[in-house]
């Protein structure tokens, strides 16, 4: 339970995996990169979600774009996740921040502050895409990947593709090169209502090497708005102790235009 909650959100907070289509039938994805203005968020966006276990309602978390800072010379977005939850005696504060490179989503900088229960953590990672490494911490640099994405900035990176029906994509940018390859499976496409509204979806698979909600047996899945913002609407996972889902309740699109 410790490692599930706080990944509520996000997917979050994509440190995970799932289950990947044969290897034959993966196709690389090759997005196109728009220039920062045309990005499908904006500084002021705030997407609040309910979390649920079953149908018991466990808490709330939040995806926002803070604003745009410098990192080493870079212009970035600032991204926080923030999630709050209680299950039982159990419960979970925890927030997490990107800085992702406005240009390549290239992330340089992501923090984690994780208060699950009596268990407390806090990391800071710096990404070096310039020589393909990061450190920890302060720690000494470890190998790392060019144009590298962390768990928040990868769901921003996704929305900027175009996530063709039917089609795998696959990447090498999860900052730590032993859970690559990420893979996206697009299966399907329908029409769903959340405490948000009523949103055409596409319904995506996501895969990273890793153990958690999107490992082979939960069988998540992902839906996004099929339309030009790409936003997270839904996540569904099955775990052991019952099925995660997180449901879109609130938009605020910040300095986005209809």
């Amino acid at each position: 339970m410790r490692r599930s909650l706080p990944i509520l959100g996000f997917l979050t907070v994509l440190a995970i995996g799932v289950g990947a289509a044969d290897a034959e039938d993966v196709r690389p994805a090759r997005p196109t990169e728009p220039a920062a203005q045309s990005r499908p968020f904006a500084v002021g966006e705030r997407l609040t979600y309910s979390a649920k276990v079953n149908f018991l309602h466990v808490g709330t978390g939040t995806m926002t774009v803070v604003g745009i800072d410098t990192v080493r010379g870079h212009m970035t977005f600032h991204t926080a996740f923030d999630v709050h939850g209680r299950m039982l005696f159990y419960s979970v504060n925890d927030h997490y921040e990107s800085w992702f490179d406005t240009t390549t989503l290239a992330s340089l900088r992501y923090k984690q502050n994780i208060d699950e229960g009596s268990y407390e953590r806090e990391r800071v990672f710096e990404m070096f895409p310039e020589r393909q490494t990061f450190s920890e911490n302060g720690k000494p640099e470890e190998p790392g990947v060019s144009l590298p994405l962390d768990d928040g900035s990868f769901i921003y990176f996704v929305r900027t593709l175009s996530l063709d029906l039917g089609q795998s994509y696959e990447f090498n940018r999860y900052f730590r090169p032993d859970r690559n390859p990420v893979r996206l499976q697009v299966l399907r496409k329908e029409r769903i209502k959340v405490p948000a509204g009523e949103f055409d979806a596409i319904v995506v698979r996501p895969a990273i090497k890793s153990k958690g909600i999107f490992s082979e047996n939960s069988k998540a899945e992902i839906w996004f708005s099929d339309d030009s913002l790409r936003l997270m609407l839904r996540m569904k996972s099955g775990l052991p102790f019952g099925t995660l889902q997180l449901e879109l309740k609130d938009i605020n699109r910040g300095g986005l235009r209809e």
